[in-house]
């Protein structure tokens, strides 16, 4: 490697690799996708232009998902008054995990915990008929939680939340329907993510938590959530005090490389919310009746789910999900307006690409500068004369020579389809 010639970070093959396992705090400064700064505060990461990318392109991913399945996406404020979360039981239940009230005039607003109150709000703001139900409305939303210090590490426990989070407004009688929509909703994504479920979870309240009083509720909401698990073929297994304050929840866990458990999807069915904000629909008998209220998150938490995929993949992302896709490697300076123009092409078709020239170091030493990501393109005096690439894989193998073109329909085809692998088997 030339004298002076610095490696970019993100390309760096961190030593964290060499180990089982990965710590995502270690591999996202070193492949510069996220970071941390005293003046910002602690658990208020900030995202570098890679993770930034990584974390658009989820973001797409998902509200695609949520469009296809019928979710319609709103926005809300990341600010309540006190009231608000006074009428849905946060403040009385959940107030030690929010920030204090801020005072503005003769008003107090505080940062929300959780989206949910504002999307009752959504719903409760028009009327409705029973013909319009299931109403599914989905927000990638910033929500805050006042977690101590000592608790807070990396993407995965944080105090500023940006959650894949809908609430389904139903009748009783699709409420198992939506719960389990739900589930095969989670089921792709994580095939689509390479994501793997640990285990799911039917999370009930404990003696002496702070839950709404209401036993006929609870039974009725666990009896649904269980025929939701049980009609989807899910394996299952209860846990007394993990609900949330206003109902059960199935929740989806998943592990990290060192076998630490936490959960990262959702499902609820609420009785709670719709009865505290008066959310009703007018039925076939033009009378008014109660809806049902199913929350669901897909992804969690946009950090956490990150987070999860950084050490799931060593920071090696699927092609559809990697910061840059392909990198292109001109042998010499006799190459690059060659090289130049597969680029160009690249871009033009959505690829995610590069060109690294001899300027940047030796050939061997921009391949391995470049080990992380999917498709290396070399192209030499024979590749640049026939309008070929020779093409490396981050996995090792070499496939060859093949025109550029078939590289880059192959690239765009598979990140299109979401497919993990490289390249077809021999």
């Amino acid at each position: 490697m030339p004298r002076g010639f610095v490696v970019p970070r993100r390309f760096l093959a961190p030593r964290a690799r060499e180990n089982p396992v990965h710590d995502h705090r270690r591999l996202g400064r070193d492949l510069d996708l996220f970071d941390t700064d005293p003046l910002m505060g602690a658990g208020l990461p900030y995202w570098l232009p890679d993770g930034a990318v990584v974390r658009h392109t989820l973001e797409e991913y998902i509200r695609e998902a949520e469009r296809t399945a019928g979710y319609r996406h709103v926005y809300s404020p990341v600010l309540g008054k006190r009231e608000l979360y006074e009428i849905s039981g946060h403040w009385s239940h959940y107030s030690d995990d929010m920030f204090p009230p801020m005072k503005l005039g003769a008003e107090e607003v505080v940062l929300r915990p959780s989206l949910c109150p504002h999307h009752a709000l959504i719903y409760r703001s028009r009327s409705h008929s029973y013909r319009e139900l299931p109403l599914r409305l989905a927000e990638l939303g910033g929500m805050y939680r006042s977690e101590l210090s000592g608790v807070l590490g990396g993407l995965t426990r944080v105090r500023a939340i940006h959650l894949n989070d809908a609430h389904i407004f139903c009748t009783l009688e699709q409420a198992v329907d939506e719960a389990r929509a739900a589930l095969e909703l989670i089921r792709r994504a994580y095939a689509d993510l390479g994501i793997r479920a640990a285990r799911h979870r039917l999370s009930l309240p404990a003696e002496g938590g702070r839950y709404v009083a209401d036993p006929a509720l609870w039974r009725r909401a666990t009896a649904l959530l269980e025929e939701a698990l049980d009609a989807s073929g899910l394996p299952y297994e209860s846990a007394p005090g993990e609900a949330a304050f206003y109902g059960p929840k199935i929740d989806v866990q998943i592990a990290d490389p060192a076998d630490r458990e936490t959960t990262l999807s959702t499902v609820q069915i609420d009785f709670h919310q719709p009865a505290r904000f008066d959310l009703h629909y007018t039925g076939p008998d033009g009378a008014k009746h109660r809806p049902v209220m199913v929350h669901r998150s897909i992804i969690g938490s946009v950090e956490r789910a990150v987070a999860h995929l950084i050490e799931q993949h060593g920071g090696a992302f699927p092609p559809w999900l990697a910061p840059l896709q392909m990198v292109v490697l001109p042998v010499s300076e006799a190459q690059e307006e060659r090289a130049a123009s597969v680029l160009n092409q690249a871009t033009a078709q959505g690829i995610r690409a590069e060109l690294h020239g001899p300027g940047e170091g030796s050939l061997g030493a921009r391949i391995r500068a470049a080990r992380l990501v999917p498709y290396q393109a070399v192209i030499g005096v024979r590749e640049a004369d026939g309008d070929l690439v020779a093409v490396r894989l981050r996995d090792g193998r070499r496939p060859g020579a093949v025109p550029a073109a078939e590289l880059l329909r192959l690239i765009a085809a598979r990140v299109r389809d979401r497919r993990s692998e490289l390249w077809e088997s021999a």
